[in-house]
């Protein structure tokens, strides 16, 4: 019989095998857009042309995605602080916010500076 440290539980159990699969999906669907897209345009020149063409839609696409986020957010916020009225429960709230935002910044920022 092995160790228990080298039969991590987390590892095998159903949560998280229906995470990697999610993330494998998105990943396989992601790789075949950008495939689709060199194939259509003819070339990866065309296709990043395209995508530097359409640049300001996607910050359209990403801003609306931000804001039905950040509406889901208050919504899931002021249940959760409904449930959780300990000071514990904003700090941590605080957290994940800040932590947030800041993921958000600086995806925004290295697309800007990539950009430029």
């Amino acid at each position: 019989m092995s160790p228990t440290w080298l039969r991590p539980r987390w590892l095998f159990n159903r949560r998280v095998a229906r995470t990697l699969l999610w993330t494998m999906l998105l990943l396989a669907a992601a790789v075949a857009a950008n495939i689709a897209g060199i194939h259509y345009l003819g070339s990866v020149g065309g296709w990043e042309r395209w995508l530097a063409e359409a640049s300001g839609y996607f910050l359209l696409w990403r801003l609306c995605l931000y804001g039905a986020t950040g509406y889901g957010w208050v919504w899931m916020r002021r249940r959760l602080l409904a449930r959780e009225t300990g000071a514990e429960a904003k700090r941590r709230l605080r957290r994940t916010e800040i932590a947030g935002v800041a993921g958000i910044v600086a995806l925004e920022a290295s697309l800007l500076m990539h950009a430029a």
